[in-house]
């Protein structure tokens, strides 16, 4: 079992918070406290910043190759430990045991996707039409970036951060969310074996995240913001980068439609809205959160669908065959028993669900519900957990207006066999991912990211190293 960490990482020491100050993580399914972990101040902040720093001109300095067999290394040290740090993950956030391997393995793909990209630099060199000169364009690290990532994957969104950013050559402050830290400290080992120098990756756990994650981004050091979290709180990050304006990438939240046409394979649609739908138990920014079924297949696709969500075995994540754990806080639990019963009392039929168990632990059962009214709560906000709300449509333009009548724009899903139609309407759709006949686009190799008020910027792919540099332009004759 990977070693429970607690304390601060600063320049690759382990270190306690400079005020005392600690706050301590529970375990989702039975509400235990797994560790009590020190609670970085604004001084320790500044720490972190002064660590980085110092590391800076180094790395930056060093080849990509070098960049990125130190990334390479860290891959293989990681899915060498898959195992422990699935179990780290189900711990200290409550998903089922196959889920956190998912994730982990995840996770570490963007270790090897940015090992990869860092010795595949972008750059050009071409010739002035106008002037004679001759134009030289290369690719530079931002700078010192900030990473502050949310608890429903506590692995995987430090990963997709830190992965780009070594690969580019900049150092980086991670702020976990205080909900799951020990799964990014957990990391740290792995990256000092796989040759990432002292304060190159600096960990700072807070339950003070305004105050240390504000403080930083008033330093002129730093130059890169990467924030995965609520728009509103993305909203507030905005405001704070715009006085050194420190370069934002910001994912934030969504609201996806999961449409379903009248020619879809309905067995291939009910298992991709099991994925889209379940994977994370709904705690994702990605899941399908407004489900769109054409009215003349309504029946045979719920039935087929709620069939398979009873079929699902709620427990504690460590247990073999559980598919449904806990559900992160009760705060989180709690909200989603309100949208049910505001579904519900607005006129929602109840398929399958619905009721909140007894007992310790953050469970809510997996749920169906069909004839949504348009005002219901859930409808227009991220449920966050394992419920389906399902309405019906009668054609194309129709559910076209209704998927994009949001302010969110990160993903939408679609099922149809005509891939004509199919192209036809994801083009229409206003978001910055469509999953079309799949129910996951989450992939290293691909531009994560949506439009609107969803966020700005990319992660992963090509796109995601180029958030953490800056495009230099040299003029010049020979």
């Amino acid at each position: 079992m990977t070693e429970i960490l607690n304390k601060l990482y600063i320049g690759g020491q382990w270190r306690d918070a400079s005020d005392g100050g600690s706050f301590d993580v529970l375990n989702p399914a039975d509400e235990s406290v797994l560790a009590t972990v020190a609670s970085g101040s604004v001084e320790d902040a500044m720490a972190c910043l002064d660590a980085a720093e110092s590391a800076f001109a180094d790395w930056s300095a060093r080849s990509p190759r070098e960049r990125g067999e130190v990334l390479r290394r860290a891959y293989e040290l990681f899915v060498k430990r898959i195992d422990d740090i699935a179990r780290l993950i189900t711990l200290e956030n409550g998903k089922a045991g196959a889920d956190a391997t998912g994730e982990a393995r995840y996770a570490a793909e963007f270790f090897r996707w940015y090992a990869e990209e860092a010795v595949r630099p972008a750059g050009h060199v071409g010739l002035a039409p106008a002037t004679g000169a001759r134009i030289v364009v290369h690719q530079k690290p931002a700078g010192m970036a900030v990473l502050v990532t949310p608890w429903n994957y506590p692995a995987a969104m430090g990963a997709r951060k830190i992965g780009p950013a070594l690969a580019a050559g900049c150092p980086v402050v991670i702020k976990p969310a205080s909900e799951t830290p020990l799964t990014m400290l957990a990391l740290m080992p792995i990256l000092e074996e796989a040759g990432v120098p002292a304060g190159i990756v600096n960990v700072l756990p807070s339950r003070s995240s305004g105050a240390v994650v504000g403080e930083m981004l008033a330093d002129p050091r730093v130059r890169v913001v990467s924030f995965t979290g609520s728009t509103e709180v993305g909203r507030k990050l905005l405001r704070s980068a715009a006085d050194n304006v420190v370069k934002p990438a910001m994912e934030l939240g969504g609201n996806a439609p999961f449409i379903v046409c009248k020619d879809a394979d309905l067995d291939a649609a009910a298992d991709g809205l099991m994925v889209a739908k379940m994977r994370n138990l709904g705690e994702a920014c990605t899941a399908a959160n407004r489900i769109y079924v054409h009215e003349e297949i309504e029946v045979a696709f719920v039935e087929r669908f709620t069939a398979r969500m009873a079929a699902l075995k709620m427990g504690n994540g460590l247990e073999d065959g559980i598919d449904v754990g806990p559900l992160v806080n009760a705060e989180t639990r709690d909200k989603v028993d309100h949208f049910v019963r505001d579904a519900v009392a607005k006129g929602a039929e109840l398929k399958l669900g619905g009721v909140r168990p007894n007992g310790p632990g953050f469970y809510y059962p997996p749920t169906v519900m069909t004839n949504v009214p348009d005002d219901a709560e859930c409808l227009h906000d991220e449920i966050f957990g394992p419920v389906a709300a399902i309405q019906t449509f009668r054609d194309e333009n129709e559910v076209v207006c209704r998927a994009n009548d949001t302010q969110y724009g990160l993903v939408a899903y679609l099922y149809t066999r005509d891939m004509r139609r199919g192209m036809g309407i994801a083009e229409r759709l206003e978001f910055g991912m469509i999953g079309l006949n799949r129910g996951l686009v989450s992939d290293p190799a691909a531009p994560f990211g949506g439009v609107k008020q969803s966020g700005l910027g990319r992660e992963g792919g090509k796109e995601g190293m180029l958030e953490f540099q800056e495009t230099q332009y040299i003029s010049t004759e020979w």
